[in-house]
């Protein structure tokens, strides 16, 4: 099946997450093995450049309310500090 992506996030500049680590996250978060996770490198401005994660899955999963909740929670627990959006699909 084809992957959307659903969430895209940053992390504070002293923090990062392997893309092994994040896929556990990801999946345990949705409940499913069926996903993915990208990481690319997009210029903020003033030549800044940070990584941002992009969780992807099947277009389903965009439905589940309780999916961002679960998502924060776990990673704050992982001790991440994250800022995130969700990703609407048109």
């Amino acid at each position: 099946m084809q992957h959307s992506i659903l969430f895209q996030f940053r992390l504070s500049d002293s923090q990062s997450i392997g893309p092994v680590a994040l896929r556990r996250l990801w999946a345990r978060a949705c409940g499913s093995r069926d996903v993915s996770v990208k990481r690319e490198v997009r210029m903020i401005g003033f030549g800044k450049s940070v990584p941002v994660y992009l969780l992807c899955g099947p277009p389903q999963l965009a439905q589940a309310d309780a999916l961002e909740e679960r998502l924060r929670d776990l990673l704050t627990t992982s001790g991440l500090a994250a800022t995130f959006s969700s990703v609407r699909l048109s």
